[in-house]
């Protein structure tokens, strides 16, 4: 990266239950994974802590040996059930219409399957620079680092840990899994109730 480009702003976002709300999507496909396995699936119960990767959640449901497995049908299914069914959160467009207005780039820096990831944002027509998947928490440090970004969004603490890790800024915002108490304690430097305080917040950072 040129000097140039090293000074930019750079803001990298999460993706699920940061900038799209994916509960909805994510719940169909288990449904429909546990009607092709015969597993049993708590769906809902599985909406309620998204956020680390696919295969911490499959653990909870299969022998670790099938797993992998588990996992690639998941994904092939995916597209097809969770795509139209998942919406952006509340700011989202917004949150990175900000960010160009400031300037700067935005990122999405997820743990999903990144074909996936960039076929949501698509759909929603939200269009980030650069989409990375397949990071979690501290990982995610990789991605963020390499682009330059000095702030990360999110929703989870691991999200907090990959921007602490990177040296980043942490804006978390509460519409996850994590509630304020969590992600404070966690080291997040600001909680936002969700995306549409964003665009305040960022017109107040400074970098």
């Amino acid at each position: 990266m040129d000097r140039m480009s090293s000074r930019m702003l750079t803001v990298g976002f999460d993706l699920d239950m940061t900038l799209i709300d994916s509960r909805p999507g994510i719940h169909a496909c288990y449904v429909a994974l546990a009607a092709r396995t015969g597993a049993y699936i708590d769906a809902d119960l599985a909406i309620t802590r998204l956020g680390p990767p696919l295969a911490d959640e499959l653990a909870h449901w299969f022998p670790a040996a099938e797993i992998p497995a588990m996992a690639d049908l998941y994904r092939e299914m995916y597209p097809a059930i969770a795509i139209t069914a998942t919406p952006a959160m509340q700011g989202a467009p917004e949150a990175i219409a900000a960010v160009r207005a400031a300037g700067g780039r935005a990122i999405v820096v997820t743990a999903k399957y990144e074909p996936n990831a960039k076929l949501h944002l698509e759909h929603l027509g939200i269009e980030p620079d650069v989409v990375v998947g397949n990071l979690w928490a501290e990982a995610k440090a990789d991605a963020l680092r390499e682009h330059g970004a000095s702030v990360y969004v999110g929703d989870h603490t691991g999200d907090v840990r990959g921007a602490r890790t990177a040296e980043a800024h942490s804006v978390a915002v509460a519409t996850g899994p994590c509630d304020e108490r969590e992600l404070r304690e966690a080291g997040a430097d600001v909680v936002l109730a969700d995306l549409t305080a964003f665009p305040a917040w960022l017109a107040t950072y400074q970098g």
